[in-house]
């Protein structure tokens, strides 16, 4: 590809490929090239090959194009490069060795290429022509640092100096011109990349400083351990920065085996300064170097260290082998191990003694490599194992080896036996001599004799197997046979002689047939010759043959063979007959598939035995009726089943089956008689009816036409609607009793008949009414409910009297007049036609026996279930009622004897009743107990009260009216008084008055009382204060005051008293104003305590209050001195 322009497009390498920048005359090229990795023989690139001499002298050859270095020209892809190229376009061309005229073939046994275009010289001249011009300094050259490596991320290197392979000429540097694009860039004609070149050049420096390894040397393995590349000495810092890697390093060792200037194998690679070999041979040497890299960079390998592993014990050696033997002795010998550095002394030789147990003993200690063990059983096993010594140690023993000592001669096998003969070979088998023991090696020997030769017998096979098979034999030839047997020991006696003869080969094949005369269906005549070859010429004898039983309208081929001793000859050519067609045989009679139906078959048939040559076509089934000999068709076609149809239940019919081909309809069969299936009944006529009595109805019907099958059974079906009829009755009858049915009413029946094909279809349904009847009994009897008794008798008493009510029996058809209740020894009652009614004028507590029977015009109905009901005893009669407590607002009531509480369940309860002003009573309480607390009264006032008992019974009788009159009530609590002191001698006492009574007025009385003394003085009036005089000084006083209604017609009433107010002296004339104040303050502090006299509650919640905080004050305490 050409760019003029000089941009890069972006180019696809595909696998295996390469792409190279090469800028000629201003034009930039861009060459992809296949790898050649198969150039690089050695374990490291050329990249790193110092600069070649000047005097070595270019290639006679031009290679291959992929071989072929591009110009020193070349792009990088760094900043600041002619191109700006990315860094994808830097080229991964493992470069190749360049070989000179001697080295016409590779390492790889790849020709020199011959063939050489002009632009493939012209590249090559130029290429010439700059390494000249960078020869041409001399010194300069040669001084100057290592060429800058190939920054790419490539594969290993495959070829190094030190490895004899890349040579010290031109092609050396050649290949640096292939393998440094980025040196060759740095040289260019503008030298835009020289920064990027030093940079390269400077890494490589510090990774070629690294030092020689040292080696910690073990018999098979080393350890090597080396120091990290140390920075060059630099008096600019900037270029000390510079040698400063900027990735990790990583380290290669190589070893190698065959020389400092060897081919090296790479044994470690990693960042660690020291590595492992393991693997090596002991007593070897070896030459180790490492070689740094870094970011696709490698250093030069340090220099070569060479060393010699340690000596060591030798290797296992090979198990021994047997030499020769004999009965009692067996001759081993073994070839020496590797000796690792130490030469071998001895060798151990151990065997188990033939015991075979496993226990080893040592048998043989020498610096030989053979040994004879004598004095053996014949014909025995013995184990032996072998083991090395030097200096160093001894070695592994080899695998264990069985050996077996040899037998005795063997005696004359038998005879050998005929295994299989052929024309020109025979294969014989024998068998191992008895004598012999199966650890014995025998070997055998077979001879042969050919009848009339005059060689005598002649050896024919040699070996250790049981049978043979000689070949090339003469056809028809007698041979004779005898076998030897041999081992170590020694050649047994032949066997007896035998004699076996080769089969006679096959004759030649015949002619080939011929037609003569017509063919008919089921033969036809053939002719053939046969060769005989007589003096040149060749004769034929001509054998005619009648082919007898043939098949009609059948493809035939026929050939023949001859027959002889040696077996039978190819066969002629064939000849193919065809013999005419005929109309198919007879078939079978056609047979019936499945149950037979009533009115329809399904039948069967299978294709004629013989079909006349011709494939079947078409089928024609007749069938014949049971009075009629005349034939029908009922089926034609090419299946082999058919349905016929439109058949009479129960009938036999005759079948008969013909076939047909392209020659015609064949015979008919012979005829199959099928009789079809019963059918189910047909329908049966309509069934009479006839009444013997209201509830018994005779049901009689016919017999119906079978279709084939006898009736066995007859279904009647009965219902009161013609849509909801059940099967009341089933079985052989012509006639059937329905019993238990309802008087007057409508009923329908229809039949059916059965038999074993099915059922037939229903009768139609006939429609029987039955006559009219006495009324049915009547079925529950109730007692009335209260409302419809006090409805039905005002004055109704339970204890006298019983009231019943029922449901109307069925009048069957007659309408029902009236009922008869029956109550055993008590006159019948009859009532009209009503289902309810009261029975007065009964004992008390007392059970009777009740049925009710229903009367129609017909007559009296049956009686219903007894039913047994009881009278309530009479109700108890009213107690006596006592006020037992009174106030202003309450009454507390008392009746009867018996506790205050009873149970709810008590027989006996009560109801209390109370008259308002209206006159009316309202009840006040309902249940079992003997008292009860009228509230919420006014004072003063009559109230009027009743009282009821009652019980299952019924109510009692309301007692008479009590009147009980509520009293007055007393004046309220007057509030505290307040006391004011006016001087030593006297003070003013004050209350709160208290409003009338219902016209009632309201009088006060005032108590004083001189310390804890009891009353001392008492005031009355009617005013809300008072002025107290003639006091003590320096005495305590309390006070307080009670309000007094004054009745017009009935006794004063006092109320309560007021708290206690106390009035304290005073202590001094200077606190007099101080000492009225504090009386006052005590006064108002006696009447607050009096107002704040706390409830039992109050008390209580004080007290949780109190103990809660103790609580919380003993857990803080315990949290923070015992805890903490």
């Amino acid at each position: 590809m050409m760019s003029p322009n000089g941009s890069v497009p972006p180019i696809y390498v595909p696998p295996g490929y390469v792409s190279q920048i090469i800028e000629e005359n201003g034009v930039r090229r861009v060459l992809v090239l296949p790898q050649q990795p198969e150039f690089h023989p050695g374990g490291h690139s050329p990249l790193h090959h110092p600069p070649p001499p000047p005097h070595a002298h270019l290639p006679a050859f031009i290679p291959h194009p992929a071989m072929m270095p591009p110009p020193p020209h070349m792009y990088t892809g760094m900043a600041g490069g002619v191109g700006d190229m990315s860094s994808q376009y830097i080229s991964q061309y493992h470069p190749a060795h360049i070989y000179s005229e001697q080295d016409s073939h590779s390492q790889h046994g790849r020709p020199p290429f011959v063939h050489r275009d002009d632009r493939t010289s012209k590249t090559y001249e130029r290429l010439q022509k700059k390494l000249k011009e960078r020869q041409g300094g001399g010194g300069q050259v040669k001084d100057s640092p290592p060429l800058s490596p190939q920054k790419t991320c490539c594969s290993p290197p495959t070829a190094d100096i030190h490895n004899g392979v890349g040579g010290k000429g031109p092609e050396a540097e050649l290949s640096q011109a292939v393998a440094s694009p980025d040196k060759q860039a740095a040289s260019g004609k503008n030298g835009e990349s020289g920064e990027l070149d030093a940079e390269a050049q400077a890494l490589q420096a510090l990774l070629s400083t690294i030092t020689k390894p040292v080696s910690d040397i073990q018999a098979r393995g080393v350890v090597v351990s080396w120091s990290a590349p140390t920075s060059p000495e630099s008096d600019s810092s900037s270029a000390e920065e510079e040698c400063n890697p900027p990735d990790p390093i990583n380290y290669e060792v190589s070893v190698s085996f065959s020389g400092k200037d060897g081919k090296y194998k790479s044994m470690y690679c990693g960042e660690e300064l020291s590595a492992t070999l393991e693997d090596l041979r002991p007593a070897t040497d070896y030459h180790v170097r490492v070689q740094a890299m870094c970011n696709c960079l490698r250093g030069s390998p340090s220099e070569a260290v060479s060393f010699t592993t340690l000596s060591c014990e030798p290797d296992s050696p090979n198990p021994p082998r047997k030499a020769s033997g004999t009965k009692n002795t067996l001759v081993l010998q073994w070839k020496a191990p590797c000796d690792n550095g130490s030469k071998i002394q001895n060798y151990i030789l151990q065997w188990d003694e033939g015991k075979g147990t496993g226990v080893y003993e040592q048998c043989y200690y020498g610096s030989q490599k053979q040994y004879r063990v004598t004095k053996l059983s014949p014909a025995s096993k013995y184990s032996f194992r072998l083991a090395a010594k030097n200096d160093m140690g001894i070695s592994e023993f080899s695998e264990v080896v069985d050996l077996f000592t040899s037998c005795s001669v063997p005696l004359p096998p038998f005879p050998p036996e005929l295994e299989m003969a052929g024309v020109n070979w025979l294969c014989l088998k024998w068998q191992r001599p008895t004598s012999s023991p199966k650890e014995d090696d025998i070997y055998y020997i077979l001879e042969m004799e050919e009848e009339g030769s005059g060689y005598g017998f002649q050896p024919s096979y040699d070996g250790d197997e049981l049978s043979c098979t000689i070949r090339n034999l003469h056809r028809s030839t007698k041979y004779k046979f005898r076998v030897a047997a041999y081992n170590s020991e020694g050649k047994s006696n032949p066997s007896q002689v035998v004699e076996f003869i080769t089969n006679p080969d096959r004759p030649s094949f015949p002619c080939k047939p011929f037609i003569k005369g017509r063919v008919l269906p089921n033969s036809f005549k053939m002719t053939w010759g046969e060769h005989l070859p007589s003096e040149g010429l060749q004769w034929h004898i001509f054998h005619p043959h009648v082919c007898e039983g043939l098949k009609p309208g059948c493809s035939y081929q026929t050939r023949v063979y001859c027959m002889s001793e040696g077996g039978q000859s190819p066969v002629s050519h064939s000849l193919s007959v065809q013999t005419p067609a005929v109309p198919p045989g007879p078939c079978q009679p056609p047979r019936l598939v499945g149950k037979p139906k009533a009115r329809e078959l399904q039948l069967r048939w299978g294709p004629p035995q013989v079909d006349g040559g011709s494939p079947v076509s078409c089928y024609s089934v007749e069938v014949s009726g049971p009075q009629s000999e005349e034939s029908k068709e009922v089926y034609q076609g090419p299946e082999l089943d058919c349905s016929v149809g439109g058949l009479l239940p129960g009938k036999t019919y005759s079948f008969r089956l013909k076939a047909a081909n392209k020659a015609g309809f064949g015979p008919l069969s012979e005829r199959c008689d099928i009789t079809t299936g019963p059918g189910a009944p047909e329908q049966c006529k309509t069934p009479s009816t006839t009444c013997k009595s209201p509830s018994c109805v005779v049901v009689t019907w016919e017999t119906p036409p079978c279709n084939g099958a006898p009736v066995t059974e007859f279904r009647l079906e009965w219902g009161a609607a013609e849509g909801s009829m059940q099967v009341c009755y089933s079985g052989p009858g012509l006639s059937h009793e329905m019993k238990g049915l309802l008087p007057s009413t409508n009923y329908f029946c229809r039949v059916q008949a059965v038999n074993v094909a099915g059922v037939g279809p229903f009768s139609e349904a006939v429609l029987c009414q039955t006559p009219c009847s006495v009324p049915a009994a009547v079925s529950n009897i109730y007692t009335l409910k209260e409302s419809d008794r006090s409805q039905a008798l005002p004055l109704y008493s339970p204890s006298t009297c019983l009231g019943i009510c029922w449901e109307p029996p069925c009048d069957h058809g007659s309408e029902i007049t009236s009922y008869l209740i029956d109550l055993g020894e008590r006159q019948p009652i009859v009532i009209g036609p009503v289902t309810k009614h009261i029975i007065q004028h009964l004992q008390p507590d007392t059970s009777y026996r009740i049925r009710i029977q229903a009367l129609n015009s017909l007559g009296a109905g049956p009686f219903s279930h007894t039913f047994k009901l009881k009278t309530k005893p009479l109700p108890p009669q009213p107690p006596r009622l006592e006020c037992t407590a009174f106030s202003h607002q309450t009454l507390r009531l008392k009746w009867g004897d018996g506790p205050a509480k009873a149970a709810t369940s008590d027989a006996l309860q009560y109801q209390l009743q109370m008259g308002d002003k209206s006159g009316r009573f309202i009840s006040l309480y309902k249940g079992p107990c003997h008292t009860h607390k009228v509230q919420r009264l006014n004072e003063s006032t009559s109230y009027m009260f009743r009282i009821q008992a009652f019980n299952e019974a019924g109510e009692g009788p309301f007692s008479n009216v009590y009147t009980f009159t509520t009293p007055r009530s007393p004046p309220a609590p007057v509030k505290a008084p307040k006391v004011e002191r006016l001087d030593d001698n006297s003070c003013e006492v004050v209350w709160e008055a208290l409003p009338p009574m219902k016209g009632d007025p309201i009088t006060y009385t005032l108590q004083c009382m001189l310390g804890n003394s009891e009353v001392k003085q008492t005031y009355k009036c009617s005013s809300t204060s008072f002025h107290v005089q003639n006091l003590q000084p320096n005495s305590d006083y309390r006070f307080r005051v009670c309000a007094i209604r004054q009745c017009q017609d009935a006794p004063e009433l006092s109320g309560p008293y007021s708290p206690t107010v106390t009035l304290s002296p005073q202590r001094s004339e200077v606190a007099v104003g101080g000492g009225t104040a504090g009386s006052g303050s005590r006064a108002s502090t006696e009447s607050n305590r009096a107002r704040r006299s706390l409830t039992d509650e109050q008390c209580a919640f004080l007290l949780l209050m109190v103990f809660a905080i103790i609580a919380i004050l003993i857990a803080f305490v315990i949290q923070y001195f015992v805890i903490k």
